[in-house]
């Protein structure tokens, strides 16, 4: 394999003075780090539970978007006092 000039190997001492990219570009990291999406308000959270295997396949048999018609389900019994 050809050695190139302009990228040689790194060496047990360029690891341990390396440093990581947030500390040596800091700006170029603030500004990385906001990509994607932006930040929501009221942002949605991961919770977890079991529901019986007929259910799932039911809700999930309706099509794409389950997880929104799910919600608003859950929305409208809340509202409603039936939870």
């Amino acid at each position: 394999m050809a050695k190139d000039r302009d990228n040689p190997a790194w060496t047990t001492e360029d690891f341990a003075e390396a440093k990581p990219f947030k500390d040596t570009f800091p700006k170029a990291h603030r500004e990385w780090k906001r990509l994607g999406r932006p930040p929501v308000e009221n942002p949605k959270v991961h919770i977890g539970f079991r529901l019986a295997a007929d259910v799932v396949e039911g809700v999930r048999a309706t099509g794409k978007g389950y997880n929104a018609r799910v919600e608003k389900v859950l929305r409208e019994a809340l509202a409603a006092g039936k939870l």
